[in-house]
């Protein structure tokens, strides 16, 4: 049984639940969220809280509903608050720059790298484009947005360039010595 699954989500006076069978649809000042899970577990609203259990006795149902319970949490927790990630962009001649939906990012290749930002993200351009903060209320697809930009230029251990997460510590290399 999971620890964290036992735990019932608390439901804020500013957001709305609703549970229909395996289908959960979360609601707040933010934005909307929906999300549908297995059959192995279930979900039941009662007095501003959210309780998950297993259906049945196996492995699988038992970490299941744990994992269940925190992706609530975070829905619950993004609808109120919006998630965010900042990327910190260095290099010479390195910047990125923003029109419309698309994230144009000038990272020292032969060409520019046009980066179309999915719906439910916003991204904005900070100190002179050298840094990004990629925002939204689902935690999941704002990580996979500022891991995929992260991906085009990760930072090499030698100069320290390319695309890092903010506090994110780089171990820095000692180049080539000559005799």
């Amino acid at each position: 049984m999971s620890r964290i699954g036992k735990l019932p989500v608390m439901i804020p006076s500013t957001v709305k639940v609703a549970v229909d069978g395996c289908n959960i649809l979360v609601e707040g000042p933010k934005g909307k969220l929906n999300k549908n899970f297995n059959e192995s577990v279930s979900m039941c609203v009662k007095e501003n809280q959210v309780t998950f259990s297993p259906n049945d006795n196996t492995r699988f149902a038992g970490a299941l509903y744990g994992t269940a319970r925190s992706i609530v949490n975070n829905m619950v927790q993004g609808v109120q608050n919006p998630f965010s990630k900042v990327l910190i962009i260095n290099g010479v001649g390195f910047k990125a720059e923003l029109s419309n939906k698309n994230l144009k990012l000038s990272l020292g290749f032969s060409h520019p790298i046009n980066y179309s930002i999915p719906d439910g993200i916003n991204i904005n351009v900070e100190e002179n484009g050298t840094k990004l903060r990629v925002e939204g209320v689902d935690k999941q697809l704002v990580g996979e947005v500022a891991g995929a930009i992260k991906k085009y230029y990760p930072v090499e251990p030698y100069k320290g360039k390319g695309i890092r997460y903010e506090g994110q510590y780089v171990i820095r290399k000692e180049g080539k010595k000559t005799a």
